[in-house]
């Protein structure tokens, strides 16, 4: 037994070994003199560290930092100093090693890049309970040195291509993450490829059924599409070099993801989704060509396939806000399919893998500063004391996926702002003072509202007035982070102003009533005025809601009011419900039987079915609700509020109906939902709450509330229906 070990440790040196020399074959373009001693002392100081440690697979734990490093050379493309951090991201967490070694060893940068690395490796840590709040501080990180973020990128892609060893809830728990905050942050920095396969890797855990059906469907018609791309591009290709220009012309799928987005955006089947692969076009271009040279691909291609003239995007002319540059047209392909076309050079397409890393290497010849300022909006973000996690959060998350539209100040000055800004988005960009005094402005010289929606080219001038004060309802009118931080702000020391009002106003009142003004009370007349904090019970005594009759009704009432402890009111209710949950067999809520025992609903936003892959969420006032792990609220519940969070599964026993939503389109015909009725009623016994129709030009829309057992029960309901005639689709719909 004892020699089948050492083999086995010799084999797992070879591996480690065989893996060490692909991280510096990847790393070969980057190396500078001296480099590979670096890298070599810090492969042996984390094989050293991690020499005991195995993965959740019994893999030996040095594959990981190997992993990371070789993401962050060959698919970001980052240098040395990553490749030594990446190696070293777990060792001064995991080990005996501390920063001063690190800095001692392999100078202040490293020891820096690795402080930051582990500092936010408690980011997502299992038990911590506000990640919005970590989030914040991870992005903080980013003002100091933005390999932080890349390297942690790379760590969190190794994570999720190797999660199939973890256990389900930590499956959940990761992947909601990732889709919630890791993909639109590999999305804003560029990394498109990252980006995709992080949105893939989500979903194959978040909705594993989905996913393996679209996985399947794909590969099915794999042989077909390759055959429709080869003669597809035959043609571009001869013409291409036939006019002297060098490229490299080829199909490249969809991601998954993008699919079943697709699917859902435009309520469609798989089947008439046709773009589920792109052609791209990369150019071998000098930098003073690449315009021209672009253009004339566009021109080659439209000369062979008639474009849609309303799907022509241009990013060559006017880049997007992370850097990407590249020409989009929709063409109608041979078999009457339309086809998307991506044009660009070599160093555009580097810029789209590699995002971040590769605008360091052409920083020179790049006169684009998109990143630049993206950062600095970060940082102003950042530096905003007054946000609230939460808030913070969405405003980050609503500015990363946001497209850019681009608006000229009077003097043609060109200002970048997000799809839907307003004139009063564009007013705070320009300065906060012009932002908070703004009334109104000129677009394209004529006179418009603050909440008037900007669109791409237009020229605004804002009308400002000494008089104007931001109001509450400006929140509902811009959407940049910036300005809805200052306006929140502004409002905020507003109210500050009238609650010192309110605060001196109180004080004499309850005087008059013989009250002593002390923090005791303040607290139970907040509380018996069900007000969420004395600040608000100030401004409710200085705007005149709050008046003397008031508060001798709170002292004639007689009760005793209870003043509450201000923090985390809701923590003991959690606590105390998952405690109940442990009380059981085990720490999984069984739905159906502990009925009696915990008070749990059903959420209304994915109406969950026995069959559906669940979790609980505890709720402040209504006990647990019950969500579907794919309902479209389920990535930020459980991205925000791990801890609230609780494993749940159906219980067999009982025979219970829940109700759920069926959409079904078809051509009108007479008696269709006659039919429709029979095979709902008759056939499967299934009671409905309630049917909606509705017939356009012989196009029959129909949505039915049924109850129904589970969901085996209901996808054998969906394949009856569809055999009903007239009908050509049945989807179930969250409600």
């Amino acid at each position: 037994m004892k020699t089948e070990l050492v083999i086995d440790l010799e084999a797992e040196k070879q591996e480690i070994l065989k893996r060490y020399r692909a991280l510096l074959r990847a790393s070969k373009s980057t190396l500078q003199k001296g480099d590979k001693k670096e890298i070599r002392k810090a492969f042996d100081m984390a094989l050293e560290s991690h020499k005991d440690m195995r993965r959740k697979s019994g893999e030996p734990y040095i594959y990981h930092p190997i992993a990371v490093a070789q993401i962050a050379a060959e698919e970001i493309g980052l240098g040395t100093t990553s490749i030594v951090c990446a190696l070293l991201h777990d060792v001064v967490e995991d080990t005996d090693i501390t920063l001063e070694d690190i800095e001692r060893e392999f100078g202040k940068k490293t020891a820096k890049i690795i402080d930051g690395l582990t500092k936010i490796s408690g980011v997502f840590d299992t038990n911590s309970s506000l990640q919005a709040e970590n989030f914040r501080k991870m992005l903080l990180t980013l003002a100091d040195d933005v390999r932080v973020i890349l390297i942690k990128l790379a760590d969190r892609l190794h994570n999720m291509r190797t999660m199939d060893f973890m256990p389900r809830h930590k499956q959940l728990k990761i992947a909601s993450e990732t889709i919630y905050l890791y993909a639109p942050l590999a999305h804003r920095l560029g990394l498109y490829a990252i980006k995709s396969e992080l949105e893939d890797l989500s979903m194959k855990y978040l909705d594993p059924d989905t996913y393996k059906f679209i996985a399947k469907k794909l590969n099915e018609k794999k042989a077909e599409r390759a055959l429709f791309i080869k003669k597809f591009v035959e043609p571009i290709d001869e013409i291409v070099h036939e006019q002297g220009l060098v490229a490299d012309v080829y199909g490249r799928p969809k991601s998954i993801h993008s699919i079943w987005n697709k699917m859902k955006k435009k309520n469609i089947p798989f089947e008439e989704v046709y773009d589920l692969f792109a052609i791209r076009i990369i150019l071998d271009s000098a930098p003073e060509n690449e315009k021209a040279d672009c253009w004339k691909a566009y021109s080659i291609v439209t000369d062979l396939y008639r474009p849609n003239p309303d799907r022509l995007r241009d990013w060559v002319s006017s880049p997007k806000g992370n850097g990407y540059e590249s020409l989009h047209t929709t063409v109608m392909g041979p078999r009457g399919q339309w086809v998307e076309v991506q044009i660009r050079t070599q160093r555009m397409n580097e810029i789209a893998e590699k995002g971040f890393a590769a605008h360091w290497k052409y920083k020179e010849s790049s006169n684009d500063n998109g990143l630049d300022q993206w950062i600095q909006k970060v940082r102003e973000m950042l530096n905003n004391p007054e946000a609230n996690a939460l808030d913070f959060l969405d405003d980050f998350k609503m500015n990363l996926f946001s497209d850019e539209i681009f608006i000229f100040t009077p003097k043609g000055a060109l200002i970048q702002l997000p799809l839907g800004a307003t004139a009063l988005d564009f007013a705070f960009e320009i300065h906060t003072d012009v932002g908070a005094t703004c009334i109104g402005a000129k677009v394209n010289h004529k006179l418009v509202p603050i909440s008037y929606k900007l669109q791409n080219g237009d020229q605004v001038e804002i009308i400002t007035s000494s008089k104007q004060t931001p109001k509450e309802d400006w929140l509902n009118v811009v959407v940049t982070a910036k300005a809805k931080s200052k306006i929140k702000s502004s409002l905020k020391e507003e109210k500050r102003k009238i609650a010192e009002n309110g605060k001196e106003i109180l004080e004499r009142k309850l005087k008059s009533l013989k009250i002593t003004y002390n923090t005791e009370n303040i607290q139970k007349l907040s509380y018996f005025f069900k007000l969420p904090s004395t600040q608000e019970l100030f401004v409710n005594v200085a705007l005149g809601k709050i008046e003397l009759k008031d508060i001798k009704e709170y002292l004639s009432s007689g009760k005793e009011v209870e003043s509450r402890s201000p923090e985390r009111p809701e923590n003991l209710s959690v606590d105390g419900i998952k405690s109940k949950i442990k009380g059981g067999e085990s720490d999984i809520l069984l739905i159906g039987e502990d009925m009696q025992r915990i008070d749990y609903t059903l959420a209304a936003c994915c109406n969950p079915i026995p069959g559906d892959d669940v979790f609980g969420f505890i709720t402040v006032s209504e006990g647990i609700k019950i969500h579907r792990t794919n309902c479209p609220n389920a990535a930020q519940l459980m991205a925000n509020y791990g801890y609230r969070v609780v494993k749940a599964k159906w219980n067999k026993q009982q025979e219970l109906t829940f109700l759920t939503g069926l959409r079904i389109v078809g051509i009108d015909d007479v008696g269709l939902i006659n039919n429709i009725t029979r095979v709902i009623s008759t056939d499967f016994k299934v009671n409905m709450r309630s049917i909606t129709v509705d017939t356009n030009e012989g196009i029959f829309d129909g949505s039915i509330m049924i109850f129904v057992n589970d969901t085996e029960h209901l996808e054998n309901l969906i394949k009856n229906l569809l055999k009903v005639r007239g009908v050509t689709g049945v989807t179930r719909f969250d409600a």
